[in-house]
This record gives structure tokens, C-alpha cells and sequence, in this order.
């Protein structure tokens, strides 16, 4: 008999025991059980928390049919440009996405668990966790990061989705508590939100359809790029637009950035300016 690392048993090539009882159909679960170190911000082990890089702006809006979530790609460190081409918006699974601001590496761990976490469910249950359950498990998951948020290294996350029961797309918005709030029509997180949040709400309307929430999106991110330092504009000598993704009825889809060069050029040209 072989030890594990969580002081389980194994014989041989065989599995441990943990991976064989039958538990919850929760993957956070499992791993709080049977190795709570690979948990995002479980591997600190204290003393003082290096300056480390930061995810700023994610913007999020529906439209008649699905929502658009859009996030910038600069990650800061302090007063330094950390990262040009950071992405922070990601799918969850095949009908929602999520974007990250706060700590860029346990943000970007938060949402890979959070991807493991819906699979495992599904695969367990055999049917998709309704919208409703996917924005609670995410604030479980949040709410466990609240020890680390405190020492700094907090986690805030934009999630949104199609909701196949209401036939219509949701946001949801969270605190480094966990606290989880539904936000009407338009919302955005970050560094910059305070800038992109004038702009969603004079650009969103009822009748959006999908191309004119990619065109707001990206009109509030350049608004906060140009009174927000951590937010990074479109950079059209680099090629680096922001990640736009929709969610609909047909899923998870991100918009290329050829398409995203014609949104960006568009509303450089109506402000009178150049990318």
C-alpha cells in the first residue's frame, strides 16, 4: 500500500479511494476533500505578497437574443504595463462566458477550475446546470478565495450567458465576498468600469441585435482606455483588438479580430481619430 499526498491509499496503478466514492456531482468539492493546495490561492503559505499583475476592464450588455462580453487586454503591475495581449474574457461552457479583473493569475485559475467544475457537473448529471446554478456555483468558488482577497489578491469576475428557459441573455455580478447580483441590460468591472459604464449606457437600447452590442462593447472599452491608464485601447500597429465573445441560442462564440479591425475602425473614424 502506497500513501497519496492526502494521506489516502492506493495498490498499485489502481486509483485512490477518493476518485471511486461516489460523492457530490460539485469538482470544488471534491478537490476541498482530497487536495485543497491545487484550489486557487491555497499554494500562498503567507509572508508578504509580491506586486503582481491585475486584469483591469470587462464590459458585458444583452441584446435582443443573447449578450456580448468584451474585456481589454493590458494587465498592470503597479504603475508598469505587465502584459499587452492578457485575455480575460473565457468560456465557461457551451452557453456562457466569464471575465476576469483582480489578480490576473487567480483569476485565470478561478475560471479553469470554474470550466472543470460545470464539465464535471454535467458529466455527473447528465444535463447542463441551469444559468441560475452556474452564477451560484461561481460565487461558492469566489466566496472561498475570500482569505486570499483579503491579503490582496482579490478575484472579481463578470459572468454572463444565454438562458435557455428564458430564451435571453443574463449578467451576473459578484464581490470578493461572493455576493452575487443580476444586472439589467449593461454592466462592466474594473479599473476602467467607471468610464465604460457611461458609455453602455448611452449606447444600449431594446433593440440591439448582435453586431451593435459588439460596437458598443468595443466603444465603451476605448472610452475607458482613454481616461483609464490600466485599460489597454485597441492597437492597430500590434494587431491586439480586445476579446469580444456573444452567447446565444447557438452557444459560445468569439468574434475574430478581422471583424473586430472593422468595428475598431469605424469608431475611430466617427470620433475623428485613428486606433
Amino acid at each position: 500500500m502506497t500513501p497519496t499526498a492526502s494521506g489516502s491509499e492506493t495498490t498499485g496503478g489502481r486509483l485512490p479511494t477518493a476518485f471511486t466514492t461516489p460523492g457530490s456531482s460539485s469538482f470544488t468539492d471534491f478537490l476541498v476533500r482530497y487536495s485543497p493546495d491545487l484550489l486557487p490561492g491555497r499554494r500562498h503559505e503567507g509572508g508578504t505578497i509580491p506586486e503582481l499583475p491585475h486584469a483591469t476592464t470587462i464590459v458585458a450588455l444583452t441584446f435582443a437574443g443573447g449578450v456580448v462580453m468584451a474585456g481589454d487586454r493590458r494587465a498592470t503591475m503597479g504603475h508598469l504595463i505587465a502584459h499587452r495581449e492578457m485575455e480575460k474574457v473565457f468560456p465557461a461552457d457551451e452557453y456562457s462566458c466569464v471575465g476576469i479583473a483582480g489578480t490576473a493569475g487567480v483569476a485565470v485559475e478561478l475560471v479553469r477550475l470554474f470550466q472543470v467544475e460545470l464539465e464535471h457537473y454535467e458529466k455527473i448529471e447528465g444535463a447542463l446546470l441551469s444559468l441560475d446554478g452556474k452564477a451560484n456555483r461561481l460565487a461558492t468558488m469566489i466566496r472561498g478565495n475570500l482569505g486570499m482577497a483579503l491579503q490582496g489578491l482579490a478575484v472579481v469576475p463578470l459572468f454572463a450567458g444565454y438562458d435557455i428557459d428564458r430564451a435571453a441573455g443574463r449578467i451576473f455580478s459578484y464581490d470578493v465576498t461572493g455576493g452575487r447580483y443580476e444586472e439589467r441590460s449593461h454592466h462592466s468591472v474594473g479599473s476602467g468600469s467607471l468610464f465604460a459604464k457611461g458609455t453602455l449606457k448611452r449606447g444600449w437600447r431594446e433593440d440591439l441585435d448582435a453586431a451593435g452590442a459588439v460596437r458598443v462593447a468595443v466603444d465603451s472599452l476605448v472610452d475607458a482606455a482613454e481616461e483609464d491608464s490600466a485599460t489597454g485601447g485597441p492597437d492597430e500597429r500590434r494587431r491586439i483588438y480586445p476579446v469580444v465573445a456573444s452567447v446565444t441560442e447557438s452557444g459560445y462564440a468569439r468574434i475574430p479580430d478581422a471583424d473586430l479591425a472593422a468595428v475598431v475602425d469605424d469608431v475611430m473614424a466617427e470620433r475623428g481619430t485613428s486606433s
